[in-house]
């Protein structure tokens, strides 16, 4: 603006005197070249004609269109305001003028104009996101007005990680949420809520998808069609879903159309999947090595086995499949390892259109993903297709249909991973006819290879449809929502080999069909008045699950020419079938009410009835209430470095439900019974458990405080919670005497306490114009305890613990209880009976001289002592960089797990392949770390490692294209991204991987470490 006033005033000026001006002020001479380009050479500027700049601006969050934004240009007084769909229209007055976008609750923008005529702006909240909408369940709430444990997961600086299932991404993210790693290509990891508070019961996490309990994989799921996920983790946030969410809720929402132009979305990734370690079996020289310490009492010299045997043969203790038929050991250094696997890869397409008008909005989309692992024929391929319309019929009725389908496509069969490892480096796979062999070994162990032959069809089809209608009746505030969620699900698994059922071929087809439908029923009423806010929540709904399976197979195939679709061909053919219903009903009353955003309380009662209980305990009730006092919005609250400060706390009762039929006698087929001696053996059928009329609904009672908390002028924000829960009426198979037939009873007993803290930490530590550094820090902590178990049955006053089922009065669940292990039994020493060289020295812990069942004891624990977590958020201009580190640790006595190698001589271990640079006891090591010895001790305890683990688990790197190359191809938006994920795990834990319990075993199996390119481009 200030250029064009000086331009109008030297108009007509001599060009000696441009000269001077051009000398003195050159950006105001080039400001001038550039406004009179074009006009008459004299530089008589009769008009100066400014350039329009039009654009949108939308929320980062949820990408909505935001009314109201202040559009200026810095330094001046032109000002234009975005209408109701955020679009805006403002006029500069050349390409050097910078404009500034600014809302209250989000930080202020400012965009070189350049040569862009149209400028879209995504601004970002500038608070500590209290006026962010969650989903709480049956409804939304504003965080500010939350009373419960509910956290919305961070996806948006995860969706680059090369991954194909969503709770991949949730790693780490959210604490009290516990997600583990994969193995397996599109394989969906363990799921965890703030640990384990059930023995016998429900331990699954209940997933909410688009208001409708979902049953299915998450692999189903697309996680592109994601907009947020949202956790909740205390009983006063889960009441609402009763005994359905005693292990904590995921709320998972799809993504829907926004207001606006037609938005259509593409993005493409391809990465990288292969183990994270450099484990792999025994080479040729490493593997007969290795024989030869099998047969240290032979190989070496007497006493102490340390000096070479030079009368030692090795080839006469090589198994004879290592020979020619000379007796020579085979030439062969074969890797059976680089045979059956390969760099996995990663191929995911996705393509969406959106948009909408405040009558409708809609969006399309679609996916091809394929992820094939670092095994062959581990793969894993997907198609999805989702249709979300909302309608707003009338001024008082809305329609709206959220649906996918997904095809899974799983068909091969990877060769036995173990088996892959057993093999000796010696042994090809091949005969001399280039054909595989059967028995390389000639044992029973086939060759892993054979796997390569089946003919297999492994298919898994998932459908998903949620119709829904909200209407406005006619009393103010008062609506009532429908909705009828459907979930089907076919699974089909054809397969045929024939090298099966002992190299006599099999082929067989099997069919399961799930549906369950989910109807709800929702009354809601809103009331303002003043400062009063009331909402009533009346739901009532009811579930219904089917499930049915059907297996037909054949053996004994003279050949297999058809596969699956001749089973007639076999010898011996068979059929299985079976099949399930259940059935649940619920009602559910929640009322929140808050006065002056101050003070919040929220009330919910639930009642759930279950099938699968008794008829005496066919419902169960499940009250909870929470409050919250926002103290910071006080008149007496006068600390200026707090912005926000607000206390909650809630408490309330979860249940918990059985598995369906466990209330009622079960029958067995198969019985057998002889009519006296000499009869024949007739087949029947017989009682396999007994019923409990009067089994009962876990219920478990917790409180949760939670303080949020804002500072120093929203630089630092952050969550801390504490949560205390008692579960009683534990659902357990308690062992009861064989003389009654059976062998454990399913009832009600005990107690189980569970606690923990939880903080979450987010900072703005540089939030410069060019140049922002933000940190997220993650802590949760959480214990259980075993308080009561059968009570006391000897009438001490002392209750006895349950050893033999690993549960001990006063102990954690994961309690580890065993023998320990000091050292390892060395020549020379004196050895006790049943024990030699080699093996595992057992500490006595009764000192009675014998060791013996009395000498086991409490180890520690195999839960985590915490879990710690780290994101680091770099931008610089157009350049994004997520650096995320994620840790679980155990201290001295947690976080443990058995890790035990051991070799034992006989013809089996001198036979099969082992994992490479073992650290096994030789007489020349003393100081091995893992038993080898040629006979078996009377006890082989195992050797408890710590799993504690720092992994550098995602990194991204974005760039954002801007100016003129998105101008020119008309796009909304263009941005390319590398990203690495599981690059690197610092641990002293010895095998595979610590955090899936993986250790230096043949079975175990590596996580992937995987770098990805991608690129996202909007029209």
């Amino acid at each position: 603006m200030k250029y064009r006033i000086l331009l109008q005033r030297i108009i007509n000026i001599t060009f000696l005197q441009v000269l001077i001006t051009a000398f003195f002020f050159p950006a105001l001479a080039a400001a001038f070249i550039k406004e009179s380009k074009g006009l008459k050479k004299s530089l008589l500027i009769h008009n100066l004609i400014d350039i329009t700049i039009t654009g949108k601006v939308t929320d980062e969050k949820n990408k909505s269109p935001i009314p109201g934004v202040t559009v200026k240009i810095k330094n001046g007084t032109t000002v234009a305001v975005t209408d109701e769909n955020g679009l805006y229209r403002i006029a500069v007055p050349n390409e050097q003028t910078i404009l500034t976008f600014s809302y209250i609750g989000y930080d202020i923008q400012e965009k070189l104009v350049g040569n862009l005529k149209n400028i879209d702006i995504i601004l970002k909240s500038s608070q500590s996101d209290l006026d962010e909408v969650v989903v709480v369940g049956y409804g939304t709430q504003k965080k500010a007005d939350v009373t419960g444990s509910v956290v919305r997961a961070n996806l948006d600086d995860f969706r680059n990680a090369p991954t194909t299932n969503v709770a991949n991404l949730l790693q780490g993210t959210v604490p009290g949420l516990n997600v583990g790693q994969v193995n397996r290509a599109g394989s969906t990891p363990s799921i965890n809520i703030r640990g384990q508070n059930t023995l016998g019961g429900n331990q699954n996490v209940l997933i909410i998808l688009d208001g409708v309990q979902y049953n299915g994989s998450l692999t189903s799921i697309n996680p592109d069609d994601i907009a947020s996920i949202d956790v909740l983790k205390d009983a006063s946030a889960t009441a609402v879903y009763g005994a359905q969410a005693a292990n904590g809720v995921i709320l998972i929402t799809s993504r829907k159309g926004a207001n606006g132009r037609t938005r259509i979305s593409f993005s493409t990734q391809y990465a990288t999947q292969k183990p994270n370690i450099d484990l792999k079996p025994m080479a040729r020289d490493e593997y007969l090595d290795h024989i030869k310490y099998l047969y240290y009492n032979e190989a070496f010299l007497a006493p102490d086995f340390t000096q070479p045997n030079p009368a030692f043969n090795l080839i006469s203790k090589v198994d004879p499949s290592m020979k020619d038929n000379q007796g020579n050991l085979l030439p062969n250094d074969f890797s059976w390892y680089d045979e059956a696997t390969k760099t996995g890869a990663i191929v995911d397409n996705q393509l969406s259109v959106s948009g909408g008008t405040d009558k409708i909005n809609y969006l399309l989309s679609g996916s091809l993903t394929r992820n094939s692992g670092f095994i062959n024929n581990d793969i894993f391929k997907r198609k999805t297709l989702r249709a979300n319309i909302e309608s707003k019929a009338t001024n008082w009725l809305t329609i709206g249909l959220q649906s996918f389908g997904t095809f899974v496509n799983e068909d091969g069969v990877e060769p036995n991973f173990n088996d892959i490892n057993l093999m000796s480096p010696l042994i090809l796979p091949w005969d001399n006819n280039g054909g595989l062999k059967i028995n390389p070994f000639n044992t029973n162990l086939v060759n892993p290879l054979l796997s390569y032959e089946a003919n297999d069809y492994d298919r898994h089809n998932y459908f998903f449809a949620n119709i829904y209608a909200n209407v406005q009746l006619p009393v103010k505030g008062l609506s009532y929502k429908i909705s009828f969620g459907n979930n089907y699900r076919l699974d089909i698994k054809n397969i045929s080999n024939i090298y099966d059922a002992n190299l006599t071929g099999q082929a067989s087809k099997e069919n399961t069909t799930y549906y369950d439908y989910t109807f709800d029923n929702l009354l809601t009423y809103n009331k303002t008045i003043g400062k009063h806010n009331l909402t009533g929540t009346l739901l009532y709904g009811a579930i219904e699950r089917e499930n049915s399976y059907t297996r037909a197979y054949s053996t004994g195939f003279s050949r297999l020419t058809l596969g699956y679709d001749n089973l007639q061909q076999g010898t011996n053919r068979f059929a299985i079938s079976n099949a399930f219903k259940e059935a649940l009903n619920y009602q559910m009353f929640r009322l929140n009410y808050s006065f002056d955003s101050k003070y919040l309380f929220t009330g919910t009662i639930r009642r759930d009835g279950f099938s699968g209980f008794a008829e005496n305990n066919k419902y169960g009730i499940f009250p909870s209430l929470s409050v919250g006092w926002d103290i910071s919005k006080e008149s007496f609250f006068k600390v200026s470095w707090i912005d926000n400060l607000k206390f909650r706390l809630g408490y309330g009762v979860a249940g918990n439900q059985t598995s369906r039929y466990s209330s009622l006698a079960s029958v067995g087929v198969n019985a057998a019974y002889v009519y006296g001696d000499g009869s024949s053996t007739e087949l029947g059928q017989q009682v396999n458990s007994l019923p409990n009329p009067d089994l009962r609904w876990e219920r478990t009672t917790g409180a949760n405080l939670g303080v949020e908390f804002t500072l120093f002028k929203n630089r630092l924000s952050g969550v801390a919670e504490y949560y205390d829960t008692k579960t009683t009426d534990l659902l357990y198979s308690v062992n009861i005497p064989v003389l009654t037939g059976f062998n454990n009873y399913l009832t009600n007993i005990g107690q189980l306490n569970n606690k923990g803290i939880e903080l979450s930490l987010n900072s703005k530590n540089i939030n410069g114009t060019n140049f922002k550094w933000t940190s997220t820090l993650n802590f949760a902590r959480n214990v259980n305890k075993v308080v009561k178990l059968l009570g006391d049955l000897n009438g001490d006053g002392v209750e006895d613990d349950l050893p033999q089922s690993g549960l001990f009065i006063g102990e954690s669940t994961a309690v580890i209880y065993d023998y320990k292990v000091d050292g390892i039994w060395q020549i020379g020493e004196k050895i006790p009976s049943g024990y030699s060289a080699g093996t595992y020295r057992i500490v006595d812990q009764n000192g009675d001289g014998l060791i013996n069942a009395g000498d086991r004891a409490v180890l520690g624990s195999s839960a985590p002592a915490y879990r710690i977590s780290l994101l680091n958020n770099f931008q610089y201009k157009n350049f994004t960089l997520s650096i995320f580190l994620n840790s679980v640790q155990g201290g001295n006595r947690s976080y443990l797990a058995g890790n035990t190698p051991r070799l034992i001589r006989d013809d089996n271990s001198i036979r099969n392949n082992y994992l490479s640079g073992i650290d096994f006891w030789s007489p020349d090591n003393p100081d091995g770390k893992y038993p080898r010895s040629f006979v078996s001790a009377t006890l082989n305890p195992s050797l408890y490692q710590n799993r504690s683990f720092v992994r550098l688990q995602d990194v991204s790197l974005a760039y954002k294209f801007t100016g003129k190359l998105i101008e020119r191809l008309k796009l909304q938006n263009l941005n390319l991204f590398v990203s690495g994920r599981n690059l690197a795990t610092w641990t002293d834990w010895e095998g595979w991987d610590p955090e899936t319990n993986q250790g230096l075993t043949n079975d175990g199996r590596p996580v992937f470490k995987g770098y990805s390119v991608g690129l996202n481009v909007t029209f």
